[in-house]
Order: structure tokens, then C-alpha cells, then sequence
């Protein structure tokens, strides 16, 4: 039972940490007010998947994923100096849409409403 947990408990300081340097700030100028939202680790701590809300255009928002992703060597080697693990997984960023797919539903919603 203390296996399954380990990976959550992997994520949860994963996104902490990677929370915090981009608090801090990443030298990148693409990279505009980012949020880490969620991040899953596979069984087999090998991957990591780091989903992220971004503020901005549609275009400002794909250049900052793109900086993300250019960055993450470097978020990874930090990680490693952060959290002590044999090896540290793969980072995938990945834009969170959620928040959209939440106002798609209220938007609906209120249609329905008003339609009624």
C-alpha cells in the first residue's frame, strides 16, 4: 500500500518545487504567469507529467508551454538538486484545461437557463 503513495507524495513536492522556480523566475521571457496545477508521476517514477494553466493570448500561452518544454533539462536538474532520488523522471509539461472545460459547462448551463 505505501508503493501507490509514494508517487503522489512525489508529485505533490515535484510541483512544489517547480512551483517555486517559477515563482522565482526563469530567466526566458516567453515564459508569463504560469500556474502548476497538478502533477502525476507514473508507477514507476520514471515520467512525470506537469500539467499548467498560463495567462495571456492563445499565443502567448503556446509560447510559454514552448519555453516550458525548452527548460525542462534544466527544471529537471534542479529537481535533482532539490529532491533526493536514485533517478529523476522524464518532465512533460502540459497545458491544463480544465479551467476551459469549466467554463464551457457554465457557459452551457446558462444558456439552458435562459432558454427555460
Amino acid at each position: 500500500m505505501a508503493t501507490y503513495r509514494r508517487p503522489q507524495r512525489l508529485a505533490l513536492q515535484i510541483q512544489q518545487e517547480i512551483s517555486m522556480m517559477l515563482f522565482r523566475g526563469l530567466k526566458d521571457p516567453r515564459i508569463g504567469m504560469v500556474t502548476v496545477t497538478e502533477v502525476e508521476v507514473s508507477p514507476d517514477l520514471r515520467h512525470a507529467w506537469v500539467y499548467v494553466t498560463c495567462m495571456g493570448t492563445e499565443k502567448e500561452k503556446a509560447e510559454t508551454l514552448k519555453a516550458l518544454r525548452h527548460a525542462a533539462g534544466w527544471i529537471r536538474h534542479e529537481l535533482g538538486q532539490r529532491v533526493r532520488m536514485k533517478f529523476l523522471p522524464e518532465l512533460v509539461f502540459r497545458t491544463d484545461t480544465s479551467q476551459d472545460y469549466g467554463d464551457r459547462i457554465d457557459r452551457l448551463l446558462d444558456e439552458i437557463k435562459e432558454g427555460h
